[in-house]
């Protein structure tokens, strides 16, 4: 069984994501350890002063949180991720961005006539095509946007990643419900409320599967849970042999 890891909740107070960017070759990394993480396993790294995530080579990495979380802010600033982009970027460390906001981007032109609830299923289907070429096709490391609520999901995307030969790792960012609802309206993409209160209740009980020692299953190689102050402080994530 695995150790079980004391989480915390949704309750706290987190800041806006920085809007600095962090990609550019420009920024400049510690020499020392002091800071980066390796992740293995589940590592909760809210309140810990952590300023690099390092994943191997080919890994494909997972960033998830309820709507309005700022998972497409978080990949802006670590992997320079374009929000009008119609698809995939790529970012450093040869690795290539998957955000469902591209997906969206290339249907909108033909689609945007009809309320997007009526096409969001074109937009996950090709989401999703684009995630499966990726890990079958690009040589290096896949990052990935998804709200990662949906167990059934999860365990695709870690069976896909195992398929083509890659470990799949999750990054949680975790943030209060208040705040990724202020989030939708500030970028102007609100998630009807029922819905919004489906993400952030499957959102707890995976927080609490987690304290548990029952995490998702088939289980991913690593889960880091970040809060908005964590994210905002981390200057980098790297890919490594």
């Amino acid at each position: 069984m695995p150790k079980p890891v004391l989480l915390g909740t949704l309750d706290g107070v987190n800041p806006p994501l920085d809007s600095v960017p962090l990609h550019s070759p420009e920024s400049i990394f510690p020499e020392s350890d002091s800071g980066i993480v390796r992740p293995r396993g589940v590592d909760d790294l809210r309140g810990r002063p952590t300023t690099e995530l390092r994943y191997p080579a080919t890994a494909a990495v997972l960033f998830a949180g309820i709507p309005g979380a700022g998972k497409s802010t978080a990949l802006r600033r670590l992997f320079g991720s374009d929000p009008e982009a119609e698809h995939a970027t790529n970012g450093p460390g040869d690795s290539v961005v998957l955000d469902s906001i591209h997906a969206r981007n290339s249907w909108r032109p033909r689609l945007a006539w009809l309320p997007y609830p009526m096409w969001r299923p074109v937009v996950h289907l090709v989401h999703f095509s684009r995630i499966w070429v990726a890990l079958r096709d690009h040589t290096g490391p896949v990052v990935i946007h998804d709200c990662g609520t949906i167990g059934f999901t999860r365990r695709m995307l870690t069976r896909w990643a195992a398929r083509h030969g890659r470990e799949l790792h999750m990054v949680l960012l975790d943030v209060p419900a208040t705040v990724a609802r202020a989030g939708q309206y500030a970028r102007g993409r609100r998630v009807g409320r029922l819905s919004f209160h489906w993400h952030v209740w499957r959102w707890r009980r995976i927080l609490r599967r987690l304290e548990t020692g029952r995490g998702p299953r088939p289980a991913p190689t690593s889960v880091v849970v970040l809060d908005r102050i964590g994210i905002d402080r981390l200057r980098g994530v790297r890919f490594a042999a």
